[in-house]
C-alpha cells in the first residue's frame, strides 16, 4: 500500500485521486492540499481523505505520507518538487514537468542527487490504444517508424490560471504539445535524439497573451520526423487522435470524442458527458471510462510497480526534461521562423542513431522499390538497377 499526499485539489487532482482509489484499492491518498480551504475539505469528504490542509509544506511532510502527488499549476511544480525532495519522500509531477527546461533540469537534478523516486505524469502514452499500437511497433509490425502525427485540440483549459501566462509559462504549445511531442517520442523511440524543430504558435482566437494554436514538426536524428497540432479553439469537444507510419504499417488511434459510442439526445438533461464536451442536446459522445481511456489507471499502475519494486517507472522526470527542451526550442523557432536546434543538458539515448533505411534486394542487379497488382491482375513491380541507379519496372502475369 502506498500513502500518498495529494497536493491540488483541482479537476487534475480529482481524476488522478478516482484512479488511485480505484485502481488497485490499496493505495490511499492520505492528505490532501489546496489553496481553498473550502475545496480542500470537500475534495477530502468527496474521497475520503483523512486529513486537508492549506499548506503543501504541511501534506508533504505528513507523518504517514512517503509519495507525494504534484496536481498543481505550473508555476508550483518547482516549490512541490523540492519540498518533496527536503522531506526525502519520492514525487510523481503532473505534465509539463516545468514552465521552462531550465525549471525541468533542476527538478531532474534534485531528485536524482537526493536518490529519489520520481515519475512523469504523462498520462497519454499510457491510454489502453496507446499501449497496444506501442506493442505492434516494439515488436516490429510496422518496421521503422518514419512520421508520427499526434493532435490535441479542444475549446480550451478548464481553470483560470492556464490562460495566465505567468503562472502557467505558456499557452497550448505547453499545455498539450507536451502529450503529442512525447507520444511521438514513444513511437520513433525514446533513445533517438530529437535534434531540431521548426513550429508555428500564434493567438488567433482567445483574448489572451499565450498562444492559442501551434503546429510543429520535430525531426530526430535518424531522419523521423515528430508532428504536433494543438488548439485551444477547436469546436466540438476534446479530438485526441495520433497516426503512426512505418516502412512496413500504419497505426490509427482516436483516443477521444469518436470512440465507437454514440448518442443522440433531444432533451438535453443535465449532466457530465465527457471532459470538455460543448453540448448536452443533440449527437453527444460519451466516454465509457474515462480514467482508463486517458491513460491514469495504466499509469498509476506503471508508477506503483516502480515504486514498490524499486525500478523505473517508463516515465520519469528525465522525460519531462527532453519534452521541456523540445518545447523550448518550438518557442524559439515560432519566433525566428526557423528550424532551431534541440538543446539538451544531459542525453542518456543512442549516440549516434543510424539513418532510417529499408533497402531490399530483389535479385543480383536489382533493389527492390515497390510493388503492386494491377487492376488486370497482374504484378508490377518498381526495380532499380544498382549498376546505373535507374529505376525500372517488371510486369508478371
Amino acid at each position: 500500500m502506498a500513502k500518498i499526499a495529494m497536493l491540488g485539489a483541482g479537476f487534475i487532482g480529482d481524476f488522478y485521486t478516482h484512479s488511485l482509489h480505484g485502481l488497485r484499492s490499496r493505495d490511499r491518498v492520505m492528505v490532501v492540499s489546496d489553496r481553498d480551504e473550502s475545496r480542500a475539505k470537500s475534495f477530502a469528504l468527496k474521497h475520503g481523505i483523512p486529513r486537508w490542509t492549506t499548506s503543501i509544506k504541511e501534506a508533504v511532510n505528513d507523518a504517514d505520507v512517503e509519495l507525494v502527488v504534484v496536481g498543481l499549476p505550473n508555476n508550483m511544480h518547482y516549490e512541490a518538487v523540492m519540498l518533496a525532495v527536503e522531506a526525502g519522500k519520492g514525487v510523481l509531477c503532473t505534465k509539463p514537468l516545468g514552465r521552462n527546461a531550465h525549471e525541468a533540469y533542476k527538478m531532474l537534478e534534485a531528485v536524482e542527487q537526493a536518490g529519489l523516486f520520481h515519475g512523469y505524469l504523462e498520462d497519454l502514452v499510457y491510454t489502453p490504444k496507446t499501449l497496444k499500437g506501442l506493442e505492434a511497433v516494439n515488436n516490429g509490425s510496422l518496421g521503422q517508424i518514419i512520421w508520427v502525427r499526434s493532435r490535441e485540440t479542444h475549446p480550451g483549459p478548464h481553470s483560470d490560471w492556464f490562460w495566465t501566462k505567468e503562472i502557467s509559462g505558456g499557452g497550448v504549445l505547453l499545455d498539450m504539445g507536451c502529450h503529442c511531442i512525447e507520444i511521438a517520442r514513444n513511437y520513433i523511440g525514446k533513445d533517438i535524439r530529437p535534434v531540431e524543430v521548426i513550429s508555428t504558435a500564434d493567438t488567433l482566437v482567445k483574448p489572451i497573451d499565450a498562444e492559442d494554436n501551434a503546429i510543429g514538426l520535430v525531426r530526430y536524428e535518424n531522419g523521423a520526423i515528430g508532428q504536433f497540432e494543438v488548439s485551444w479553439s477547436f469546436r466540438g469537444g476534446m479530438d485526441l487522435r495520433d497516426e503512426v507510419m512505418g516502412t512496413d504499417g500504419t497505426i490509427w488511434v482516436n483516443n477521444f470524442l469518436r470512440t465507437g459510442i454514440e448518442i443522440f439526445t433531444a432533451g438535453g438533461k443535465k449532466g457530465y458527458v465527457a471532459e470538455k464536451a460543448e453540448s448536452e442536446k443533440g449527437w453527444i459522445f460519451p466516454v465509457g471510462d474515462e480514467v482508463t481511456e486517458l491513460g491514469y489507471n495504466h499509469m498509476f499502475a506503471d508508477m506503483f510497480k516502480a515504486f514498490e519494486n524499486k525500478t523505473e517507472p517508463a516515465e520519469t522526470f528525465y522525460d519531462g526534461y527532453i519534452v521541456n527542451e523540445i518545447m523550448d526550442a518550438c518557442y524559439r523557432s515560432a519566433k525566428t521562423k526557423k528550424w532551431e536546434p534541440v538543446s539538451l543538458k544531459v542525453w542518456r539515448g543512442q549516440e549516434k542513431s543510424k539513418p532510417i533505411a529499408d533497402v531490399r534486394e530483389y535479385d543480383k542487379d536489382h533493389i527492390f522499390v515497390k510493388e503492386e497488382i494491377l487492376p488486370d491482375g497482374t504484378l508490377k513491380i518498381i526495380l532499380k538497377e544498382k549498376a546505373t541507379g535507374k529505376i525500372v519496372q517488371k510486369i508478371k502475369k
